[in-house]
């Protein structure tokens, strides 16, 4: 438990499943959805729909990758994670892009740039959780370990750099800045 893994025997096998990926998604994940609510000025119920909403995928994947006892069992748990995660992009293309549409068109912008990243690779978690240890094991640990780290890299780090690259967010930039002189004329 201590290195962020642990051993569950599923079908007459051991497979090694690390938990402290659930762990990690469930600080990051909600802080992206998040940004993106602020960027679409949405309320705080929607707000609070979003996380909630984004707990519940991400801890319904973990109790599917932890089923021990059936096997389609975490079948079962994937597709609950997976319903939960289309209803979450329900929300960034319905809701939040409803509420985006009212701002200036440099926010729209961004916000439309960072949920089109988020939907591409959110998707690919659950086709990398189904296809990896945790689901039918076609790909072996390694690659699925790579292809989270690359997934999460890109999605996080990613979408931290847009946002902060953006005039929306941080103002325009390329705006000249007073000298001192004028700024004691004033």
């Amino acid at each position: 438990l201590g290195f962020g893994f642990s051993l569950v025997e599923v079908g007459g096998a051991e497979l090694r499943i690390y938990w402290a990926r659930y762990a990690d998604w469930l600080f990051t994940t909600p802080l992206l959805l998040l940004d993106l609510a602020l960027l679409a000025d949405a309320d705080r119920n929607t707000i609070y729909a979003l996380v909630l909403t984004d707990a519940f995928m991400i801890v319904t994947g973990l109790v599917g990758a932890l089923e021990n006892n059936v096997f389609a069992f975490r079948y079962i748990w994937w597709t609950v994670s997976t319903i939960a995660f289309v209803f979450l992009m329900y929300m960034l293309y319905g809701t939040l892009t409803a509420n985006a549409k009212e701002m200036d068109s440099a926010t729209q912008s961004t916000f439309a740039t960072l949920r089109n990243i988020t939907l591409v690779l959110w998707t690919a978690y659950p086709v990398v959780w189904i296809v990896g240890t945790e689901g039918a094991g076609i790909v072996p640990l390694g690659v699925e370990t790579l292809a989270y780290a690359v997934l999460d890299v890109t999605a996080k780090v990613g979408f931290g750099l847009i946002l902060l690259r953006s005039r929306a967010i941080m103002g325009d930039s390329s705006a000249p800045t007073p000298s001192a002189d004028e700024q004691a004329a004033d």
